[in-house]
């Protein structure tokens, strides 16, 4: 029997996305220049007409001071992170 993960909850990491950058004031073109990457590439992460690559989440934890750890720690919201159902 193959048991399948659970989907990755990609509205809470891009909403986690939305309230760093809120949280710090910044327009998309702000985090776009500390980021390196474009408007465009933010407007439609936050929107969810794109996930991003994991090179784009790196320089976004980067440019917001936060681990990609705890950006990614949002994946698993609503379902038992991996390691969390030992037994």
């Amino acid at each position: 029997m193959t048991i399948f993960p659970p989907d990755p909850n990609l509205t809470a990491l891009r909403l986690e996305l939305a309230r760093l950058r809120g949280e710090r004031g910044w327009t998309y073109d702000e985090l776009a220049d500390r980021s390196g990457l474009s408007r465009r590439t933010l407007i439609e992460i936050e929107q969810g007409r794109t996930i991003g690559s994991l090179k784009t989440w790196h320089a976004l934890a980067h440019a917001l001071d936060v681990s990609v750890d705890h950006l990614f720690a949002t994946l698993c919201e609503g379902h038992p992170a991996p390691g969390d159902n030992a037994g």
